[in-house]
């Protein structure tokens, strides 16, 4: 499968991922992220709660485990992958603090995508009476799976006082590519940020 038909933020991902890498993506859908590295010579394991999505894994030969984010990530060893991936689940999970401990101790290298609840346009509907919908946030308020919203100031010190160091961050647009601002206004103009992180050991 081309690159292309691929989201555009998972090969955002796959390129900051060296090849030959052990990877463990949590919250991995229907394995796109894992199917894009396997042409990239790495190796490793998705984990999702979605019956529907472990099985759309397990179809196209991703290997897959069907684990509580939030209660399960204990089964993995220390330092048993190169790298976790967590893109666009954060904000789902009970204990985001607990989740990131685990990553943590679970590789040395993390990516990390969460959307920004203070994007421009959140902020104006904001100002309007009413909660904020985007491409990042496409739910209303009573069927969103989102527990927690964050901005990039509020999130990253989170990293800090966890161990993790930012080694990049890379905002993106409401399509999942890199900002054509960069890192100017990140938290006005991103519509959602990317983390490469390492963990202190």
């Amino acid at each position: 499968m081309m690159a292309d038909l691929f989201r555009p933020d998972l090969a955002v991902i796959a390129s900051l991922i060296p090849e030959g890498s052990r990877v463990l993506d949590l919250g991995c859908g229907n394995g796109d992220l894992m199917v894009m590295l396997r042409e990239r010579g790495c190796t490793g394991t998705g984990v999702d709660m979605n019956p529907d999505r472990v099985l759309a894994c397990l179809r196209r030969g991703v290997d897959v485990i069907e684990l509580d984010l939030d209660t399960e990530l204990g089964e993995f060893g220390d330092d048993s992958y190169d790298f976790v991936v967590l893109s666009r689940t954060l904000q789902t999970v009970h204990n985001p603090r607990a989740v990131l401990t685990e990553m943590r101790r679970i590789a040395l290298h993390s990516v990390v995508s969460m959307p920004n609840f203070a994007h421009w346009r959140n902020r104006l509907r904001l100002l309007r009476g009413r909660m904020p919908m985007s491409k990042d946030l496409p739910y209303r308020w009573y069927d969103t799976p989102n527990l927690h919203y964050s901005s990039l100031p509020d999130l990253e010190p989170l990293f800090t006082q966890l161990g993790m160091k930012i080694d990049k961050r890379i905002p993106l647009d409401a399509d999942g590519h890199p900002h054509r601002f960069g890192n100017v206004a990140a938290n006005l103009v991103a519509s959602s940020s990317l983390y490469l992180l390492h963990a202190k050991r």
